[in-house]
């Protein structure tokens, strides 16, 4: 069988998007003209690869396993072929990156703007997501996120001072119900949790106490996955949050949060620009790594 490297991208491009719409929004063509390609990919290969249905669209057991093995090299081949042209042209394309929504310094936005100033031929593409995807297998030319959890054999690059989780409540709240002195009586407050997923179970809040790190099975009043909804709720009154530092540092200058149980909020690692090892870089990609790095120096 020839190998239709155009009809494997195009099934790449749906698998990512689960989506045959905007699959063909992507590469500029009709919604009618991808499901053509994969349906001839699929008649090539004989055998499907796409669960259709009105509302979604999915990968069978073939698909899924079709999409692992060749998302990857398709990859290396958009990034050899994206730099081969780029020779003496500079940095140009569409930068895709997946970055972690509590990423504030990263997010804040002189870092992106000053870098689109600097590559005007270069489309920032920024999702914002908490879902640990894999870069390679999506599609994306980087990631944004703590370097706890980026995997061993990417490359990494800060973008961050060091972080640090901090438990704040309001001083009227504080006032009330009593500053905590240790983790463990936060069991006796009203705490507003955080939760990455509706059936994930609730974050647990993490302490350290001579150099040994422990959890606090807290019972939140109230969860959500939204960072904000957190500060809002606290900043009203409603009880102690935890989440990063940095991330809460406007409300306690304003006043309107105060910080407890910092002799247990040590410092660590904070927020990484993280890619695949590979030895055919993009233009695009070096261009921001670059910029990155002259701003770390400044």
């Amino acid at each position: 069988m020839a190998t239709d490297l155009n009809a494997l991208a195009t099934f790449v491009l749906v698998a990512e998007e689960r989506s045959f719409r905007a699959a063909a929004d992507r590469l500029g063509v009709t919604r009618s003209a991808v499901s053509q390609t994969i349906r001839r990919l699929e008649d090539a290969m004989g055998i499907a690869l796409v669960h259709r249905t009105t509302r979604s669209v999915g990968l069978t057991e073939a698909g899924e396993r079709l999409h692992a093995d060749i998302a990857p090299s398709l990859a290396d081949i958009r990034a050899a072929t994206e730099a081969t042209h780029q020779l003496g042209s500079g940095p140009r394309g569409q930068l895709r990156r997946a970055v972690s929504s509590i990423a504030e310094s990263f997010l804040s936005g002189p870092l992106l703007t000053s870098f689109g100033m600097e590559c005007p031929d270069v489309q920032l593409d920024v999702l914002v997501t908490d879902d640990e995807i894999d870069i390679v297998a999506y599609g994306y030319d980087a990631g944004v996120r703590l370097g706890e959890v980026i995997e061993q054999d990417m490359i990494a690059v800060p973008v961050s001072d060091p972080q640090r989780q901090l438990a704040v409540g309001a001083p009227g709240y504080l006032a009330r119900r009593g500053t905590p002195i240790h983790p463990r009586e936060l069991a006796a407050h009203r705490c507003i949790g955080w939760r990455p997923a509706p059936r994930a179970a609730p974050y647990r809040w993490e302490f350290t106490e001579a150099g040994q790190d422990f959890a606090v099975d807290v019972k939140p009043e109230a969860t959500t996955n939204d960072m904000a909804l957190m500060i809002r709720m606290a900043v009203a009154g409603g009880g102690i949050t935890i989440g990063l530092e940095e991330t809460f540092r406007p409300s306690i200058q304003r006043g309107e949060l105060v910080p407890v149980l910092e002799e247990f909020c040590p410092f660590f690692p904070g927020f990484f620009l993280y890619y695949p090892s590979r030895q055919n870089m993009a233009p695009k990609l070096r261009a921001f790594v670059d910029h990155i790095r002259r701003n770390r120096r400044r």
